[in-house]
């Protein structure tokens, strides 16, 4: 695992702060959160999983976001990239809302633009800009909830977009403008 140092690592940590300071308006619509609140997640390709908190205190706890950065990497060429704070507060009350405490099973979370553009040359169902390369997307699905549930639960939040697709078994959820496909 590469671990950012110097310049980059607070580069990154001042995003981290700037994007939350901007997305409190945003996360309103959403239900209350906790004031410590914690994620779960299994990566389907690399077998890796983690259960964690990852905001305590009014803070993110910038250890426990490096360590959901690192799962939540491209596993295809293995760069790790900052995750948009808000989609963890999505996922949260996405979580709550499921009323779950399984892990999120990841399909796919941050993806290289080399990636992506692999991708999207296979499948037409891959956008050209993806919210996947800001850190601002995941795909998903929840072991002990249908992907029906999952899909309605985050359209009620109403927090970014949200993909159904049951014929690959997962839901697409960002922070980036409301919208469903």
């Amino acid at each position: 695992m590469t671990k950012p140092t110097g310049r980059r690592k607070f580069l990154g940590l001042a995003a981290a702060a700037a994007t939350t300071l901007i997305a409190a308006p945003a996360m309103a619509a959403l239900p209350r959160l906790s004031p410590q609140r914690a994620l779960g997640f299994h990566n389907l390709h690399t077998g890796e999983s983690l259960n964690l908190v990852y905001w305590a205190d009014g803070l993110y706890l910038p250890d426990a976001t490096q360590r959901i950065e690192y799962l939540l990497r491209d596993f295809r060429n293995n760069k790790v990239h900052p995750i948009d704070p808000k989609l963890l507060d999505l996922l949260t009350a996405l979580r709550r809302t499921l009323n779950t405490d399984a892990p999120f099973e990841v399909i796919s979370g941050y993806r290289s633009p080399e990636t992506n553009a692999m991708l999207h040359e296979a499948s037409e169902g891959v956008a050209t800009h993806s919210l996947h390369m800001q850190g601002q997307a995941i795909d998903l699905r929840v072991r002990d909830r249908s992907l029906a549930d999952i899909h309605r639960a985050a359209l009620d939040l109403r927090g970014g977009g949200v993909g159904y697709y049951p014929r690959s078994d997962f839901v697409h959820v960002d922070v980036g403008r409301v919208r469903r496909w």
